[in-house]
């Protein structure tokens, strides 16, 4: 849920798995980037700060996607901001990259040396097992993924 204020949209991830918010904050990233142009407009990512003080999964799983990010944005922590942890203060600076390129990049990193399926269906499972397939599919099609066989497990490895 988010809603919009002059130069600050908010987003509220409470309630929402890992995967669920990830997508929606990516999704109303590139959407505010896009629709804001050069204007100067943040986004309030609320993810609470865990029932045991120390840091939930949302805030740190986000907080660890800002960093992997921080090439294509600014964040400041509330608690630098006004000592409030559960939120986390987001300047878009470039789009980043959809979550289906992003899987991508991940299993093909992954592949790194030979990786038989069920390991990279295991690895990627929060994406869903259709996607994860369909991924490999497709960096099999892109030539990036190498297929090969050892026994009767099918292996892959990045090329």
């Amino acid at each position: 849920m988010y809603k919009r204020q002059p130069h600050l949209v908010i987003l509220d991830l409470h309630g929402l798995t890992w995967a669920e918010a990830e997508a929606s904050f990516v999704e109303l990233y590139n959407q505010t980037l896009i629709q804001s142009g050069n204007g100067a407009v943040r986004l309030d990512v609320v993810h609470g700060y865990g029932s045991t003080g120390t840091g939930g999964v949302l805030r740190t799983r986000m907080r660890r996607f800002l960093k992997r990010y921080n090439s294509h944005l600014d964040f400041r922590t509330g608690e630098k901001i006004d000592g409030n942890p559960g939120h986390t203060i987001v300047v878009p600076i470039k789009p980043l990259p959809s979550l289906q390129d992003q899987l991508s990049k991940d299993i093909w990193d992954f592949c790194d040396r030979p990786r038989s399926q069920s390991k990279i269906i295991g690895k990627f499972r929060r994406h869903g097992e259709t996607a994860v397939l369909s991924t490999i599919k497709t960096l099999e099609k892109q030539r990036r993924l190498r297929p090969s066989n050892q026994g009767s497990h099918k292996l892959y490895q990045a090329v």
